[in-house]
């Protein structure tokens, strides 16, 4: 009897306070119900999580979901673009309850991702890189990525005021259309600057090939090329290649800068967390998986490093002008007459490609001013 009467007075209490307006317990029974609900978050990387690159992007936005109320991280390292990430995702599912899956690397969408994710409809995938296409691919499915050719642009920018030879460099792992994209707009960038530059490119053939890497820095730096710049998923290797050569370097992915602090002079990064959050609070809340991420400086996808203590006032203002102006959404990048280095155009006079462009995503050539070929 006695938990009885105990249980009717604790209710009048409540029943007493809400009368007498204490909205403070019905604010934490509140905040209570609101509480995330619990989300086991998978992220899979290609290579390791720190690589001073690509990965390590990644990790460093893993690292910081981990600390969002109700989500719990598993993270796995080093797996191939096969069946082997199939059989991580199958297990992160089976064996972690993983409710909200991030396979990063750009190989894992297709068949992988495609073959997992009908057999798990009420898991979400969430890849980064991939092209989600409406009622072509789950709705469970979905991809992210940045346009971080608008920060290759400004790396463009500040490597042609900064190059003496004219002849600038590009290391890159494969001619996929978001490597392209990278190329033509760190080449664009430069050339808005001197017309005259040139961007010798060589494609190594895989995303993390540290010996091919160092080859082809060493082969540019011998053409004359006297700044670097990067699309492979670890850029440590070029960066120390180019910074031993007396070259100087734009990075990628993530900040280089500690590995070459006197060749540094500024980059292109990725901030993924934007993304990530917006997956995994559509979790949390129910709300339809978003099947289609995109975003630049202006949406916190992507930034710029820290400018090298070598790069001059006049090169960082003409770079943080044209930032601005992408902030604000009144510069594009693909515009107005743009040739291919075979002297075809690509861009026709007058056409603006906007970011969200469909046809960018497409992209399978290289502008004038490239020295190379796909």
């Amino acid at each position: 009897m006695t938990s009885q009467f105990n249980r009717r007075d604790s209710l009048k209490t409540l029943a007493a306070l809400g009368a007498a307006g204490g909205l403070g317990s019905w604010s934490a029974l509140a905040a209570a119900q609101a509480k995330p609900k619990p989300l086991t978050v998978g992220v899979i990387y290609v290579g390791a999580r720190d690589d001073y690159g690509y990965n390590q992007a990644h990790a460093m936005a893993a690292a910081e979901i981990k600390k969002l109320p109700g989500v719990k991280v598993v993270e796995e390292e080093n797996v191939p673009e096969t069946a082997a990430v199939q059989k991580t995702m199958t297990g992160m599912i089976s064996q972690d309850g993983a409710g909200l899956l991030f396979p990063t690397s750009f190989g894992y969408f297709d068949p992988h991702i495609l073959a997992v994710a009908p057999k798990n409809p009420d898991v979400r995938f969430s890849h980064c890189g991939g092209l989600w296409t409406e009622g072509k691919h789950p709705k469970n499915v979905g991809s992210f990525f940045g346009y971080i050719d608008e920060c290759q642009y400004l790396n463009g920018v500040i490597a042609a005021h900064m190059t003496k030879s004219n002849k600038i460099a590009f290391v890159a792992a494969k001619p996929i259309p978001q490597v392209l994209r990278n190329i033509n707009a760190f080449t664009l960038g430069a050339r808005s600057v001197k017309p005259n530059i040139t961007c010798s490119v060589i494609f190594t053939g895989d995303w993390s090939m540290a010996v091919k890497e160092a080859e082809a820095t060493n082969s540019l730096a011998d053409q004359g090329c006297d700044v670097f710049t990067m699309h492979v998923d670890g850029p440590k290797v070029v960066v120390e290649t180019a910074a031993k050569r007396g070259k100087m370097v734009c990075g990628y992915h993530a900040s280089q800068a500690k590995l070459a602090p006197n060749a540094y002079l500024t980059g292109a990064e990725w901030n993924w967390l934007t993304a990530y959050k917006t997956a995994i609070e559509a979790a949390q809340t129910g709300k339809p998986h978003p099947n289609f991420l995109r975003g630049g400086l202006k949406e916190g996808y992507v930034k710029m490093s820290a400018y090298g203590p070598m790069v001059p006032d006049a090169a960082k203002k003409h770079a943080d002008e044209i930032k601005a102006k992408m902030i604000a959404g009144s510069f594009d990048i693909f515009k107005d007459g743009i040739k291919d280095n075979k002297g075809a155009v690509v861009v026709p006079a007058g056409k603006v490609l906007k970011q969200t462009d469909l046809e960018l995503e497409k992209m399978n050539y290289l502008v004038e001013g490239v020295v190379g070929s796909v």
